[in-house]
């Protein structure tokens, strides 16, 4: 697999999203993304309770840990690397979380226009 280029939605380089857990289509704590990443894991995302039960209402259970895959489980204030089509979702429905743009993949703006993920910024 081909890692796409580094890069954030502000044009700058990819910051970390998160180590503890460690988070990332590639698992290497950056929201970098490939050909083979269908759901497109490119939006830093900080955790909110509600944004976890809306996710686990719409049938990805986020924070139940899963040990079998090295899953801890997220509690709030976690950052993830989200989906962006389920970021969008959650945005739509009222309970998007807040972003982390630096650490965002710029691939995340084919699926969420960069007003919606100003409007949720969240500082370093």
């Amino acid at each position: 697999m081909e890692m796409d280029a580094k890069r954030n939605v502000l044009g700058g380089d990819l910051e970390t999203c998160s180590t503890d857990p460690l988070t990332g289509f590639f698992r290497d704590g950056h929201c970098n993304t490939c050909a083979e990443d269908a759901g497109s894991h490119t939006v830093c995302a900080v955790m909110t309770a509600e944004f976890l039960a809306y996710s686990k209402y719409v049938g990805n259970d986020l924070s139940t840990p899963r040990p079998e895959f090295g899953f801890p489980g997220l509690k709030p204030g976690d950052r993830w690397c989200l989906c962006a089509g389920r970021f969008l979702q959650a945005h739509d429905e009222g309970c998007a979380p807040r972003v982390h743009l630096a650490a965002t993949h710029e691939r995340a703006l084919e699926i969420v226009p960069l007003e919606v993920l100003e409007a949720h910024g969240a500082t370093a």
